[in-house]
């Protein structure tokens, strides 16, 4: 990566690959869409030239905030340091021998983290996120999968088992580094302080060594490989160009913006696609801060310290805000109050209006009282619920993507007047949008292509083939329609379709978004088939997990499991009568425990434990 051409060649490379971008960027500019919200953009090339770019232009503002020790406030790294760090630990990475090489990258969201990631891909190799939450099964599947020859791991735990995936000699791994240790371990066995590398790679630079300042990144290069969630046997490597990326973070923001001064509030794991282009690369890009939250546990504690002013997050996040902001106002309102309330609430969004101040300034301060844009994806969200948050004044949005498009292909402009909230958002501008064999209501496949849509899937052409065809469309396997303004809304997955006794497609999805409307459920399956033989609920079934907060406030305190079933089958009932015959569900299953979940925290609806109580 580091020379293979000359320097005439490689300017002239750099050169085109400028002048490509400035066209896009020009046609942007020009375009009459009024949904293309911020279209003056500066050109970056390729993810080296993206910090570059900003470590210039704002070389003192903060690129990272991160809370080191509990009893003390967030430190902040600035983008000159930021690059500074990066070009040590790059040059000292290259020195190790692993140019061109995978390097594995597993931890915590941290300031470790993201230059590790921006060392890797400005000029040694590319970068293999790799999910913390594997066992050391898995992991070892998938350095195996990925061939990967050394990794970053930031977190003892996570050390100690890529040690034990290493000394099983079954991988390709030569390097462990440890961000949490300040001196080698056995350096000579590859067991290594990335402290103290870092060091080393400081210390090249002053001496004169420009190898990795002076690499030469060209923006079809391959830069990452993720890995799809799923059991590690069908999880496929995606790969991603600096061009799928860097485009990517760059067109996401026709309809947000992050600039300068924003803080973006990290808290979804950036080895997600979805967390490491929208936030972590989009403050890269836009000279913004990235402040990473400590965990789930200490969101809350973390957002009045940072004052946020954008925030990334999955429904479940969101969802649980929602609720804990509607069970506080009830509680400080009368019930007649209440239902006031949620007049105003219902009008404010019938006519795109923010609530008066006093109802929402002590909302607002639940957030930091900073934040204008909320951003959610990774799974539907009921588009009620945002415009909740819109009502209050922010910007929240949700949008579409998928790792194979690195990953945003739509998302909701952030202006209240061309919010489709129960869209999925509106097509990112340079993508296309096509539905296959449509039925006689627009709905069919949904298919995309653009200039963010993957190289393909690492060393699996079979599976390659299979999503991308002769053409470049990319087949998502998500079921749904285009509107006549551009906006993408998902009906269901294919492979998740029930079929009813008629032989009428049903898609849990839309089943499962009305169970969600209702204050009692936090969360539910829908699902199809039969129990037994002999079960006279055999057809469509809902698992829930039920709100006990809504239970103890409509029953009591000492309610029954039998009159939380009976209150749970009457609100489905209602449902029912509102649904065709062959959509209604037959048989509710509550359920106390927590369900099985991806890492993204979507239920696993394979997993036959998920459909019993």
């Amino acid at each position: 990566m580091s020379r293979r051409y000359t320097d005439a060649e490689y300017r002239n490379i750099k050169r085109r690959e400028r002048e490509v971008i400035g066209q896009m960027l020009d046609e942007l500019k020009k375009s009459k869409d009024k949904r293309y919200l911020f279209k003056e953009k500066h050109v970056v090339t390729d993810l080296k030239d993206m910090l570059n770019y900003s470590a210039d232009e704002h070389p003192d503002l903060p690129l990272f905030m991160q809370k080191y020790k509990p009893n003390q406030p967030f430190r902040e790294i600035s983008f000159r340091q930021a690059r500074e760090d990066v070009n040590a630990l790059g040059t000292a990475l290259l020195d190790l021998g692993l140019e061109d090489r995978h390097i594995g990258l597993i931890g915590r969201n941290s300031v470790e983290w993201g230059e590790s990631y921006l060392a890797i891909v400005g000029g040694v190799g590319v970068v293999v996120p790799l999910d913390r939450e594997l066992n050391e099964n898995e992991l070892r599947q998938l350095t195996i999968k990925g061939e990967v020859e050394a990794v970053i791991t930031v977190n003892n735990k996570y050390y100690e088992i890529f040690k034990s995936i290493k000394a099983g000699g079954d991988t390709m791994l030569r390097y462990v580094i440890n961000a949490d240790m300040d001196e080698d371990e056995d350096a000579e066995a590859g067991l290594i302080s990335w402290t103290k590398l870092r060091e080393k790679g400081r210390h090249m630079i002053w001496g004169g060594d420009r190898r990795y300042i002076d690499a030469q990144v060209v923006n079809t290069d391959l830069a990452s490989i993720i890995f799809t969630s799923g059991t590690t046997g069908v999880s496929k490597g995606v790969m991603l160009s600096h061009r799928n990326l860097m485009l990517d973070t760059m067109l996401v923001q026709s309809m947000f913006e992050a600039r300068p001064k924003d803080i973006c509030f990290s808290v979804l794991p950036m080895h997600h696609c979805y967390e490491c282009t929208a936030t972590f690369l989009s403050c890269v890009y836009s000279g913004a801060t990235v402040a990473f939250s400590r965990g789930l546990k200490y969101i809350r504690k973390d957002i009045l310290e940072v004052k946020p002013t954008i925030m990334l997050a999955v429904p479940a996040i969101i969802e649980n805000f929602h609720n804990k902001i509607r069970r506080n106002v009830a509680d400080k309102l009368t019930e007649k109050q209440m239902r006031a309330f949620e007049i105003m609430d219902r009008e404010a969004s019938r006519f795109k209006v923010k609530l008066p101040k006093k109802v929402t300034k002590d909302i607002e301060a639940v957030f930091g009282g900073r934040l204008h844009t909320l951003i959610s994806g990774g799974a539907p969200i009921d588009g009620a619920i945002l415009d909740s948050f819109c009502n209050i004044g922010f910007n929240a949005i949700q949008g579409y993507g998928l790792s194979e498009c690195s990953p945003i292909v739509a998302l909701n402009p952030a202006k209240r007047k061309f919010m489709k909230n129960a869209s999925a958002g509106h097509l990112m501008p340079f993508t296309e949008c096509k539905i296959l064999d449509a039925d006689s209501n627009g709905i069919g496949e949904i298919c995309f292509r653009g200039p963010q849509i993957m190289m393909g899937y690492y060393k699996d052409p079979e599976n390659t083939k299979a999503v991308i065809d002769e053409e470049g469309w990319f087949h998502t396997g998500d079921v749904g329609y285009l509107d006549r303004d551009n906006y993408v809304f998902i009906t269901g997955r294919k492979k998740n379709v029930i079929i009813a006794s008629n032989g009428k497609n049903v898609f849990p999805e839309e089943l499962e978004s009305y169970l969600l409307a209702l204050p009692l459920v936090d969360e539910c399956m829908v699902w199809g088939g039969e129990l037994d033989p002999n079960s006279p609920f055999n057809g469509i079934h809902a698992t829930v997990r039920l709100n006990k907060e809504e239970l103890e406030r409509k029953l009591g305190a000492d309610y029954t499991p039998e009159q939380a079933e009976a209150l749970i089958d009457a609100e489905v009932d209602k449902i029912n009568d509102s649904m065709p015959r062959f959509k209604r569900i037959a048989h509710v299953i509550v359920r106390e425990r927590e369900f099985d979940k991806t890492t993204t925290q979507k239920i696993r609806r394979f997993v036959e434990d998920n459909k019993r109580a």
